[in-house]
């Protein structure tokens, strides 16, 4: 059922996309705004369902094939987005992209974020599938497994390896680019999730545990905001 739940989203997302540009190619700003938001919608949404199937067996193995197989979905069926406020600052500091536009489109992200987790609460409430019984009363599932400061240091390093290769496969094919991000992406995830999540996105961290930042809200916001955007700020800079 969680399966065919995230197909679904993945489904109606890019019949809406395709709507959206044919009908709104005369309001460019619009059409921008919508586009960032719809492909946010469904990064997030479908990753909050995920993690209510990490638990399932056998573990890890389960979650992390789920983690590969849906993200190389996501990079086929949502080319030219970013999904990710850090991925938009780029071009933003490279004089590629303007303000407006790249405000624009972190605007569009965290908006995304919060429909999608309304989104998968109300969808939750439903309980159509066995992993959605008493996702409602987790609160804050509080992440961090780790004290504040190594978990900066994961993000941000994790942030600097994934735009770092971003970057480098730029000009790799991009049927072959999206199953060398998937696989990257999927590793990060083996390698530090039971410690911070290994998120590196702060438009979806705080889709994934809003609870955690109204209750710390300083904390989280350093490990999940400041230090994947710091990370983003080193690999422009120093690489």
């Amino acid at each position: 059922t969680s399966l065919l739940l995230m197909a679904g989203i993945v489904a109606v997302v890019g019949l809406s996309r395709r709507l959206t540009r044919r009908r709104l190619r005369s309001h460019p700003l619009l059409c921008t705004f919508l586009l960032e938001m719809l492909s946010t919608f469904q990064i997030c949404a479908c990753t909050n369902e995920l993690c209510l199937l990490g638990n399932t067996e056998p573990k890890p193995h389960t979650g992390l094939t789920l983690t590969y197989g849906f993200t190389v979905l996501h990079g086929l069926t949502l080319p030219g987005s970013t999904c990710n406020p850090c991925g938009t600052l780029q071009p933003m500091w490279g004089g590629g992209t303007s303000v407006k536009i790249g405000g624009l489109k972190i605007g569009a992200q965290f908006v995304a974020a919060v429909l999608a987790r309304v989104f998968m609460h109300f969808l939750w409430s439903l309980e159509m599938a066995e992993p959605h019984f008493g996702a409602l009363s987790q609160g804050c599932s509080n992440p961090m497994q780790t004290t504040e400061m190594q978990a900066f240091c994961i993000e941000l390093l994790f942030s600097v390896v994934f735009q770092l290769t971003v970057l480098r496969a730029e000009s790799i094919n991009p049927k072959y680019k999206v199953h060398l991000l998937a696989l990257l992406i999927t590793m990060l995830v083996y390698a530090g999730g039971n410690l911070t999540g290994a998120i590196f996105n702060p438009a979806l961290a705080f889709s994934l545990h809003p609870n955690c930042f109204y209750d710390k809200f300083w904390s989280y916001s350093l490990v999940y905001w400041i230090a994947p955007s710091l990370g983003k700020f080193l690999v422009f800079y120093v690489f």
